[in-house]
C-alpha cells in the first residue's frame, strides 16, 4: 500500500505530525508497535497530563545544539496548543510555575489527538512493528508485521526514547537513524530519581517519605522545588530537574532552607528562645524528623545560647550549601525522558528533515532535545511534530 506519509510511533509528536499532515490533504498512516497509542500521555501528570507550560523558551531545553529548538517552538507555541485544547472543550488549570494540566484526565488529550487524526482521515495501526526500512527512488519501502509491505514519499520517525520500557519504549528510532547515516549522541536517563549507597543511604534512608522544599544545584544549574526522601535515595521535582544536569561523580549541593535566611532565623531564635535546643529551632522550619536526623548525624544540638556568633554563621552556611554524594539514578525504568539522541546538527530546524536523506524526518524525544519537568517535553512534541507535519 502506498501513502504520502508514514509516521513511526503513535505518541505525542507522532500523532501531532500525522494530524497536521492529514489536514493538508496528505494520505497518512501512523504505525504503533504497542497495543494502543499515547501510553506515555495517559500516565503523565499523575493522570492529568501536564500538556504544556506558559513559559517555554530554549533555556528550558538541553541539547548539544541549544539553538535548534527555537524555530519550531516559535512557530507552534503554548498558545496554539491551548487553543486546540479549548476547541475540544477540555477544561484546564495552571498548577504552578506555568504548568498546565487537564482538570479531568489525560485521556482527553489522547482523545483530542485521535479526533484530530480522524478528522484528517489519518489511518492508525497498532500492534504493528516495522521490521525493515529501505530507501528507493520514489521514497521509502517498509516491511511491517501486521500490514506487510508499505511505501511512502515521506517517513517520520517519532518512536521516542528509552524511557519507561514498560510502556513499550525501545531504541528503534536510534537504530533507524544510524541505518541512514545519522549520528546518535550518547543517551542517558533524564528527569529521574537519584540513588544513594553506602553511608549516604544509611544517613538518609530513615527519612523515607519526608518531603520538603529545597534548592538543588549541579554544574551551574539550580532548581527550587520539592525533594522527597525515598528508601533508595532522593526524588521529587527538585531532584528530577537537577538529574538531567548531574552525572555520577559530579558535585550535588542542596539548600535545605531556600526561602529563608538561616542565619537571621537562628540568630532571632537564639535571642527569643535562648534555652531551646538547635533541633527544636530547626523543627520550626524543617520537618521535625528531618531536623532531628540532622542533629543526630551532623549538627551539634545544644541550647542556642551556647552557640557563638561564628558557629551560628557556619551552621547557617552549611544548611544553605549541603553536599550530597549520589551514586547514580534509577535509570530508564522510571525516567521521564531520554537525554541525547539524533544529532540535531544533521536536521533542519525548520522542518525536522534529515540533511542526509531527503524525505526522512525525526520528531519528539528521539531527537537530541530534552525539556525540563513541567510540560516542556510535551510542547517540544507538539512543536516538532507540527513543524514536520507542515511539510511532509
Amino acid at each position: 500500500m502506498r501513502y504520502d506519509v508514514i509516521v513511526i510511533g503513535g505518541g505525542a509528536a507522532g500523532l501531532m505530525c500525522a494530524a497536521t499532515a492529514g489536514q493538508r490533504g496528505r494520505r497518512v498512516l501512523v504505525i504503533e508497535h504497542a497495543n494502543r497509542v499515547g501510553k506515555k500521555i495517559l500516565m503523565s501528570g499523575g493522570g492529568r497530563c501536564n500538556f504544556t507550560n506558559l513559559e517555554v523558551g530554549a533555556r528550558n531545553y538541553l541539547s548539544a545544539n541549544p539553538h535548534f529548538c527555537k524555530s519550531a517552538l516559535a512557530r507552534y507555541t503554548p498558545a496554539h496548543f491551548i487553543g486546540l485544547v479549548e476547541r475540544h472543550g477540555i477544561a484546564w488549570h495552571e498548577k504552578e510555575l506555568g504548568q498546565l494540566f487537564c482538570d479531568e484526565s489525560s485521556k482527553q488529550i489522547v482523545r483530542l489527538l485521535l479526533d484530530e487524526c480522524a478528522a484528517a482521515a489519518v489511518q492508525i495501526a497498532v500492534n504493528c512493528s516495522v521490521e525493515q526500512v529501505e530507501r528507493g527512488a520514489d521514497g521509502f519501502r517498509l516491511r511491517t508485521s501486521a500490514l506487510g509491505e508499505l511505501s511512502c514519499g515521506s517517513l517520520v520517525v517519532a518512536s521516542g526514547g528509552l524511557s519507561i520500557p514498560s510502556l513499550g519504549a525501545s531504541g528503534y528510532g536510534y537504530q533507524l537513524a544510524r541505518q541512514f547515516g545519522h549520528t546518535v549522541l550518547p543517551t542517558r536517563a533524564g528527569l529521574v530519581p537519584l540513588t544513594l549507597s553506602g553511608a549516604p543511604l544509611d544517613d538518609f534512608a530513615p527519612l523515607a517519605g519526608i518531603a520538603l522544599p529545597v534548592e538543588t544545584r549541579a554544574n551551574g544549574q539550580a532548581f527550587r522545588a520539592g525533594l522527597l526522601f525515598t528508601h533508595r535515595g532522593l526524588s521529587g521535582p527538585a531532584i528530577l530537574q537537577i538529574s538531567s544536569y548531574w552525572q555520577p561523580k559530579d558535585e550535588l549541593r542542596v539548600d535545605w532552607l531556600p526561602n529563608l535566611d538561616a542565619l537571621d532565623y537562628l540568630s532571632e531564635q537564639q535571642h527569643t528562645h535562648p534555652n531551646a535546643e538547635l533541633r527544636t529551632a530547626l523543627a520550626g522550619v524543617l520537618p521535625s524528623r528531618f531536623a532531628q536526623r540532622l542533629c543526630e548525624r551532623w549538627l551539634p544540638s545544644r541550647p542556642l545560647k551556647q552557640f557563638r556568633a561564628q558557629e551560628l554563621k557556619e551552621l547557617a552556611a552549611r544548611l544553605h550549601d549541603w553536599p550530597i554524594v549520589a551514586s547514580g539514578t534509577e535509570g530508564y525504568r522510571t525516567a521521564e525522558v531520554t537525554l541525547g539522541g539524533v544529532d540535531t546538527h544533521e536536521l533542519s530546524s525548520a522542518t525536522m528533515e534529515s540533511r542526509k536523506v531527503p524525505g526522512l524526518h525525526f520528531v519528539g524525544e528521539v531527537v537530541d532535545v530534552t525539556g525540563w519537568l513541567g510540560g516542556y517535553n510535551f510542547q517540544w512534541a507538539w512543536a516538532s511534530g507540527h513543524a514536520a507535519g507542515e511539510v511532509v
